[in-house]
């Protein structure tokens, strides 16, 4: 039976950064990931200035500004007829006054470029964990099939559960998530953009007739979000494509070139969950990133928020782990450093809840805004201090030391 110190389980945002650090501080850590590869449609791709600044701690934020990516100054969203700007990140703190749009396995590809030249990594792809191990009560790795079909085990000093809003790990580890009530479900669609449509990787949300949906231009496609009512799926579904390629069209000027080839192949349904752990581990396990806490997807903060989950616990845990100490107080102490962070999102989250709800009840319009958009038209400095709620959080994390590579030297 293999054994390492730390075992991630999911290569997403959070485990692959997890990994990165808690590698560049010397602990043996492994990675397993259930996917053949990262390229996957309809993942965050939205890289904040807090990430970005991380990067450049890290050493990695020129090879990060090689990929080609948009750069997003502002966010906007368009009601009924009146336009309002509900970001501005032109006056933020820092040298990234914007938010980079990056396709999630271009970012995941540079952390697992860079965490394979530390001794002490290991990623194994296409290995997916069944279940866990545990002796007297304590969590000692996990059980899990690898890309042959054999099934294996790894034993672990630690166990962190990055595998997202459905974690098998979470739910294997008998911890159950409060879960909130939420308005919506999701269609994903990924909709072809003919070049004369094309809008530079601009995001663009529209609201207006019973109707709300969000869309990236990602070049030759639009990477679009279409709210629906919560479980009505299937209802919607009966009533035929061409009304969903018409409603498209109406929210965002599309003809029939752009909506006349969607199919429901193309619609894919992402029911949403909203919720979290009272408590984010047991004894030789932790939860951290939507496997702690399920984001909605309003907002795009998700991933923002999981990677500075992953930085909290590597700079937390590092030590305890070299030094083979690790206790539950120890992971306790994530949480604690988290928690506030976590809260504050999910509260301005269950407030956007609101207004999609009015929104697909049809009451929201240009003559019935909400208070908050009604400030952010009349007070233009409001739109960069939700740049910087937006684009930092509360309590933003900053690279730990022994991670850092300044002048081509890492500090150990």
């Amino acid at each position: 039976m293999d054994r390492t110190t730390c075992c991630i389980v999911g290569g997403g945002p959070a485990g692959m950064m997890l990994g990165l650090l808690l590698a560049r501080a010397g602990v043996k850590v492994t990675v397993l990931e259930k996917h053949g590869d990262f390229l996957r449609d309809f993942r965050g791709d939205t890289v904040h200035p807090s990430t970005l600044r991380l990067l450049d701690e890290l050493g990695l934020g020129e090879a990060f500004a090689r990929l080609p990516f948009p750069k997003l100054e502002d966010m906007r969203a368009q009601i009924g007829g009146t336009t309002v700007v509900m970001t501005d990140m032109r006056r933020i703190p820092g040298r990234h006054k914007y938010f980079a749009m990056v396709p999630q396995w271009d970012f995941l590809n540079l952390l697992a470029s860079a965490a394979a030249e530390e001794p002490s990594f290991t990623l194994r792809m296409r290995t997916e964990v069944t279940g866990l191990r545990t002796e007297g009560g304590r969590v000692t790795g996990v059980r899990y099939v690898d890309e042959r079909g054999i099934a294996g085990e790894l034993a672990a000093d630690l166990t962190v559960a990055c595998d997202g809003r459905n974690s098998v790990v979470r739910d294997a580890a008998g911890l159950r998530q409060d879960l909130f009530e939420v308005p919506m479900d999701v269609w994903q669609i990924r909709v072809d953009a003919p070049a004369d449509t094309r809008k530079d990787g601009r995001v663009f949300a529209r609201f207006g007739g019973g109707q709300a949906a969000v869309t990236m231009d990602r070049g030759t496609y639009y990477q679009t979000s279409y709210l629906i009512g919560k479980g009505r799926d299937a209802e919607l579904r009966a009533h035929g494509i061409q009304r969903l390629r018409d409603r498209l069209g109406v929210l965002f000027d599309w003809d029939d070139k752009v909506t006349g080839a969607i199919e429901w192949d193309d619609v894919k349904l992402l029911e949403v969950t909203f919720g979290r752990l009272r408590r984010w581990h047991r004894h030789g396990l932790l939860c951290i990133g939507d496997a702690a806490h399920t984001m909605s997807p309003v907002g795009g903060v998700g991933v923002n928020l999981a990677l500075q989950d992953a930085v909290a616990a590597a700079r937390i845990l590092a030590g305890p782990l070299r030094r083979g100490t690790a206790t539950v107080a120890d992971l306790a102490r994530v949480q604690n450093r988290r928690h506030l962070p976590m809260a504050v999102v999910q509260r301005a989250q269950q407030a956007e809840h609101g207004m999609i709800r009015d929104a697909l009840n049809g009451t929201l319009d240009e003559k019935r805004l909400p208070v908050p958009m009604r400030l952010l038209r009349r007070v233009p400095a409001l739109r960069t201090v939700s740049g910087v709620l937006g684009g930092f959080g509360v309590r933003p994390e900053r690279a730990p030391a022994f991670a850092r590579v300044s002048p081509g030297v890492r500090s150990r």
